[in-house]
């Protein structure tokens, strides 16, 4: 095999090697057995919930598994045909293989996104907060432009956007906003935007035009299944109810039907603004009961972060990417190294590159240090 054609098969098989190590192939093969049996009992379905759990991590397992039995066995069709080939030395057989296997590298990182969603939230519904960090105004609206950017993601992958609640700033943009966000996937997408946001430009709001950097933080948590049990006893939740923000006129809201629930062991707060009362409190309700899950699976995983880490210290040395506009235009992801130089397309929603660049990061384990841009 000719030297370039080796280099190609040899990424491949260490691509499939890492998608093997993250999806525990021993453990998921036999996971998939047993769930493959239980699908076979006829009393499943006497509890909706727990069939509905089943048939959804057996449908997660056999796709990871397939996915990845497909690449290797693509892998071997290329590699047997191309020795086929030098053995004939058939030149046609040869190209045409090696083009085979070109496709197959090429394709490789949109095979492995689609092996990666396979955690345990992934495929569920996410929420997702972003806070301003110190700054004022600045730092308002720079949570405001994440927000949009966010959305707009959202929306060019189909994905449903609600938002929960929004804080806004005192003179412009937000103090902070929850937004739900529907459709397959959506947790396993957003889930490694995480972090604090760093912005580099020249602010609009400074009369003498100096630069002026920012941070916000992102937290992303997936909406968990109502058929997973999470008891909050009402001695662990402070309820308050208050005025929420409206557009002015008629549209104000007369009423404290917006809610607030703060779980006192760990100090969660979550929010619902809409106009009834009693929505509101089963949305916040739901929020808490999501969160609180989120910090179960980070325990399980061995996270050493707690939940409120990603809501202190939003400044530097604690970002994940950074978004200058002056004095040159370069979106940098500083856990990957990923990169763009049209910032006003990653603002607008080109957020796959760096999402994909995220995910496979998780997976390699590789501790990379990547410096940040000024």
């Amino acid at each position: 095999m000719r030297a370039e054609m080796q280099t190609l098969a040899d990424e491949i098989t260490q691509a499939i090697s890492l998608l093997r190590r993250h999806l525990d192939w021993e453990k998921a093969n036999k996971r998939l057995s047993e769930l493959n049996d239980a699908a076979e009992d006829p009393d499943l379905w006497n509890d909706a919930g727990k069939a509905q759990a089943l048939m959804k991590e057996r449908q997660a397992l056999e796709s990871g598994i397939t996915s990845i039995n497909s690449l290797e066995t693509e892998l071997n069709d290329a590699r047997d045909l191309i020795e086929l080939a030098q053995m004939e030395d058939d030149a046609a057989v040869l190209e045409e293989a090696e083009e085979s296997l070109r496709t197959l590298h090429s394709e490789l990182g949109k095979r492995q996104v689609e092996t990666l969603l396979s955690g345990e939230a992934d495929a569920n519904d996410t929420y997702f907060e972003v806070h301003a960090g110190a700054g004022g105004t600045e730092s308002n609206d720079w949570a405001n432009m994440l927000l949009r950017m966010y959305v707009r993601w959202a929306e060019k992958n189909g994905y449903k956007v609600e938002i929960q609640a929004t804080t806004p700033g005192d003179e412009a943009g937000i103090k902070s906003a929850t937004v739900l966000v529907k459709g397959h996937n959506a947790f396993g997408w957003l889930k490694t935007e995480s972090g604090v946001h760093r912005l580099v430009r020249i602010s609009p709001y400074d009369s003498n035009a100096r630069r002026h950097t920012s941070f916000s933080s992102v937290w992303v948590y997936p909406v968990i299944d109502d058929n997973i049990e999470i008891d909050i006893p009402d001695s662990d939740i402070r309820l308050d109810t208050f005025r929420s923000s409206g557009a002015g006129g008629q549209h104000v809201n007369t009423t404290d039907s917006a809610v607030r629930i703060t779980h006192l062991p760990t100090g969660i707060v979550v929010t619902s603004s809409e106009k009834s009362q009693h929505q509101n409190r089963a949305n916040a309700m739901k929020a808490l009961r999501a969160r609180l899950y989120d910090m179960e699976m980070k325990k399980r995983e061995e996270a050493t972060q707690a939940a409120h880490d990603n809501k202190t210290d939003i400044g530097w040395g604690h970002q994940i990417r950074s978004y200058v506009l002056q004095p040159y235009q370069l979106v940098k992801d500083l856990r990957t190294g990923i990169e763009s130089t049209n910032p006003n397309g990653v603002l607008d929603g080109d957020l796959n590159p760096f999402m994909e660049a995220a995910l496979a990061h998780q997976v390699s384990g590789e501790d990379k240090v990547i410096e940040d841009v000024e």
